[in-house]
């Protein structure tokens, strides 16, 4: 076992990708938290009624939100850049011992 031509990371055997549920968990928290943002630009808005720019502002930045959060959530991941470490077999001599020829 102390071979020290033997690799420390271990042998990728597959390149799946997460499972479709994990994907799918992980698009609705995106989408929850881009919607759960619009609600504070609105109560802010009202906050700040009287300051007439920056409630636009709120109001200008909540509105796009929904449209965002859609395509953000209906996106797939990202494909991961990775250096696949697959087995290889070392490579071995056949044999290196002379044999006699016969001619017939």
């Amino acid at each position: 076992m102390s071979d020290p031509d033997r690799r420390v990371t271990p042998v990728l055997i597959t390149e799946a990708e997460p499972s479709y549920e994990e994907q799918h968990a992980a698009r609705k928290r995106k989408y929850m938290l881009m919607m759960a943002l619009r609600f504070p630009c609105l109560v802010l808005a009202g906050v700040f009624y009287e300051t007439w720019w920056l409630a636009m502002g709120f109001i200008v930045l909540s509105i796009p939100l929904p449209w965002i959060a859609v395509l953000i959530a209906n996106d797939r991941p990202p494909r991961k850049k990775e250096d696949v470490n697959r087995y290889q077999r070392e490579a071995r001599a056949i044999e290196r011992t002379e044999h006699r020829v016969i001619d017939g």
